[in-house]
């Protein structure tokens, strides 16, 4: 590192303005909040803006191009700061400069100070130019790790792992983080018991594949048996977990999300339909089983919303392949979905394949499938006008004064739509952190209600 130590003779002191600007996942942001966290510990105070910092951390994200791109985007954006105000310090951190420091080194000479992703606990030694000895394996947060929660105070993620054991054709994630590395079911009841000691409503457990939580330590449906001991911590309400792999959704772990803490939700990326593209992908469940999956779950937890993710434009994703994912997409009716343009990643299987779709035609199959969505997802929100649901608050709708946006049990965080609701004449705020809204309209992501008293 070529920061200057603080109070090294001839310099100024370390900074105390700190701005940190967090790319990418959930995942990165409880990195970005143990950052936070340590440097809370450490003295320092923060900034929102990076125009108001001395030292601006940025936590990368380099999972795929848009997001590469994304970070360098910033990156220019914040080193053209530094250029007018010199004394800026400016840190960067996390999965992108793991993934390729020396090229993020040729391309932003004027970064002070370089990270990835193990040593996120000893970033204000890293902000301070002092040597740090990270360890060999990608850091992993414990319950007694400092870490300053950026989500609303209603709720917030736990990350239960990290890395990942899987070898996905199309993935970087295991070059960048290694195996996976579960940590201990106790760590994280403890952590969770903290968390509604604040005043936490709802924790999301998120990993690279929550479903596998557990088995690097020889735990036989270790993500149930977490789910069941979570559901007995005073004062959590909802339980959600997100990235589950297809295989992985045990009879085990369904039956345990039907109790009455847990949210009736699953996060599972088919990834594709076509069984030949599945294969290159080193993916299983092609559509027929995929489908027999979806209705299971259905049939098993009635009201169960099920998310997917899909990719696009992989090599040798003909007019073909592409229209047997549509007709994946439309029989599933899945409550929400997310689409990528595949991204060749530099080490993983699939980048030796030949590229066969053009960006252009990448785009385009990703809007088509993401339109089909929308319909499908515009009926099932049209269902739910009338009804009364449970929703958790997020705080003031920052688009419309006097309303309020939240969540239904079957909306994660961050990537599905909102509930927003006004509240009854003379009332400041919601009552509670889990107020019941009726239904009165919908869009094809949001719903739109007042508040019952």
């Amino acid at each position: 590192m070529t920061l200057p130590a603080r109070g090294a003779p001839g310099v100024r002191r370390a900074p105390k303005k700190i701005a940190l600007v967090s790319l990418g996942c959930a995942k990165n942001l409880v990195d970005s909040e143990v950052m936070l966290g340590a440097l809370k510990k450490a003295g320092y105070g923060f900034v929102p803006r990076p125009e108001e910092a001395d030292v601006v951390i940025v936590n990368t994200c380099g999972f795929i191009g848009p997001a590469r791109d994304e970070t360098e985007e910033t990156l220019a954006s914040i080193l053209r700061l530094k250029r007018a105000a010199p004394r800026k310090t400016v840190v960067v951190a996390g999965c992108y400069v793991e993934r390729d420091r020396a090229g993020l080194r040729a391309k932003f000479p004027e970064v002070d100070a370089w990270t990835g992703v193990r040593s996120f606990d000893e970033i204000a030694a890293i902000v301070e130019g002092r040597p740090v000895g990270g360890p060999d394996r990608t850091f992993l947060y414990s319950d007694v790790s400092p870490r300053l929660v950026s989500t609303p105070g209603t709720w917030a993620y736990i990350k239960i792992s990290e890395g990942c054991s899987h070898r996905c054709g199309f993935c970087a994630i295991p070059l960048i983080k290694g195996p996976y590395i579960s940590r201990s079911a106790a760590s994280i009841v403890r952590e969770a018991g903290a968390l509604a000691g604040l005043g936490v409503k709802e924790i999301d457990l998120i990993s690279h594949d929550t479903t596998w939580f557990g088995r690097d330590r020889g735990i036989r449906n270790g993500l149930a048996g977490l789910l069941e001991r979570l559901a007995r911590v005073p004062g959590l309400e909802w339980i959600r977990f997100l990235y589950g792999y297809p295989e992985e959704i045990t009879a085990a772990l369904v039956e345990v999300m039907a109790g009455p803490k847990i949210c009736r939700y699953f996060d599972i990326p088919f990834q594709h339909a076509d069984p030949g593209l599945l294969k290159s992908m080193k993916r299983g469940l092609d559509s027929s089983k995929a489908l027999s999956l979806v209705e299971r779950i259905r049939t098993r937890l009635p009201g169960a919303a099920i998310r997917t993710s899909l990719i696009v434009g992989f090599p040798g994703e003909g007019k073909k392949e592409f229209a047997s994912l549509k007709r994946f997409v439309k029989e599933a009716r899945f409550d929400h979905l997310g689409v990528f343009a595949y991204s060749p990643e530099k080490g993983t299987a699939a980048c030796a394949l030949a590229e066969t779709v053009s960006p252009e035609e990448k785009e385009d199959r990703r809007r088509e499938i993401m339109a089909l969505q929308a319909g499908i997802s515009l009926t099932h929100n049209k269902d739910r006008v009338g009804r009364t649901i449970d929703v958790i608050i997020e705080g003031p709708d920052p688009g419309t004064p006097g309303l309020w946006t939240g969540r239904g049990r079957f909306q994660a965080p961050e990537v599905d739509g909102v509930v927003r609701f006004g509240l009854p004449p003379g009332s400041a705020e919601p009552p509670s952190s889990i107020v019941r809204v009726v239904i009165e309209s919908v869009d094809a992501y949001d719903l739109f209600g007042r508040l019952v008293r």
